[in-house]
């Protein structure tokens, strides 16, 4: 099979031919139809994250082994099954839950196999989708996505499930008053659609971006606000209707944890997802003082996936932007992605 392989860190991803793997036990073997490209990809090749003031949290140190496939956003068939796997339609296309866990640990048997000590994340710890196939451990983690376009679909496995966890964490807030999305790009759009499907009162974005601040206006945020304004946070504040109550941060850096932080109305809740690096300094009295949650999240359970997946079918699916492109294009559509010439997200075709 054709794959693009991380050999190295900070490198080029390479192509190699692999030979097709036979399923074993449970497994299941997928023809890959549609893989998209995640920031996550990114921090894979860097090798790790910045944690601030000269730290770094290494992929290596954790035990990550090269080569390594990226990629975690996947739609595909099934092509071959191990003599354990339960029976799976061979002519439907799949959206594979990618963040799987060693099974037998407490955030396992708790269903939050994302929050294992000892994952086994497809594109991280496993073979990914960058390539015409991908070996997946068990059919459960495989979801029907009837008649949805599979270049829509495969973001729903990171940017969709992400989002989505987020909001649902932040609860009620969402539907009496706006939330403010740090961050237009395939996160942050695919955000705005789901504050609409879940009934939220509307979505106010920060991007310094022109671009994508208007990508944000077109998939119909409220307003989006220039993050290098420098009346950024009267600005914020003008937006909303009654207070900033909740933030949802896409970017995850110094200023922009900064900004939510001294956004944030009493009671509000400052959800990290982006993990851009840094490091900020809080007065803690602050924190009680102003009654503030600071939540991190990341990506979801497969529970919520299922459920993101119901809501799309019932409800429409959210027109989120796509570009798809070829598989021998992935070294080229990673720079761009660091570059943020990327509108939404970039999907390959194998």
């Amino acid at each position: 099979m054709k794959s693009y392989q991380l050999i190295d860190y900070r490198q080029p991803l390479e192509p190699v031919e692999l030979a097709t793997p036979s399923p074993q036990g449970s497994e299941l073997l997928l023809r890959i139809v549609a893989s998209g490209i995640c920031h996550t990809d990114l921090h894979l090749i860097d090798g790790g994250y910045d944690l601030g003031q000269g730290r770094w949290l290494s992929f290596k140190d954790r035990g990550l082994v090269l080569p390594r496939t990226p990629g975690h956003e996947i739609v595909g068939r099934v092509v071959a099954a191990g003599p354990d796997a339960t029976a799976v339609a061979k002519d439907k296309n799949y959206l594979v839950y990618p963040w799987i866990g060693c099974g037998t640990c407490p955030a396992c048997k708790a269903s939050d196999e994302h929050l294992c000590a000892q994952p086994r994340f497809l594109g991280l710890q496993r073979d990914g989708g960058f390539s015409d196939h991908v070996l997946v451990p068990h059919p459960r983690y495989l979801l029907d996505i009837g008649d949805i376009d599979p270049k829509a679909a495969a973001p729903f496995a990171c940017s969709g499930l992400t989002t989505f966890s987020a909001l649902k964490k932040a609860g009620p807030a969402i539907q009496h008053s706006e939330v403010v999305v740090i961050g237009a790009g395939g996160l942050g759009l695919m955000c705005v659609h789901l504050v609409k499907l879940m009934g939220g009162k509307g979505a106010v974005v920060v991007d310094i971006d022109a671009g994508k601040r208007q990508a944000a206006i077109d998939a119909g945020a409220i307003a989006a606000l220039d993050g290098n304004a420098a009346d950024l946070r009267a600005q914020l504040q003008s937006a909303v209707s009654a207070g900033v109550h909740v933030v949802i941060d896409l970017v995850g850096s110094a200023a922009t944890a900064s900004l939510a932080v001294d956004s944030l109305s009493k009671g509000g809740k400052y959800i990290l997802i982006g993990l851009f690096g840094g490091s900020i300094d809080i007065p803690l009295p602050t924190i009680p003082l102003r009654a503030l949650s600071i939540t991190g999240s990341f990506v979801g359970n497969l529970a919520e996936l299922m459920e993101l997946l119901d809501l799309a079918k019932s409800k429409g699916l959210p027109s989120f932007p796509t570009t798809p492109c070829s598989l021998h294009d992935a070294n080229d559509n990673l720079r761009r992605l660091h570059d943020g010439k990327i509108i939404g997200r970039a999907v390959m075709i194998p």
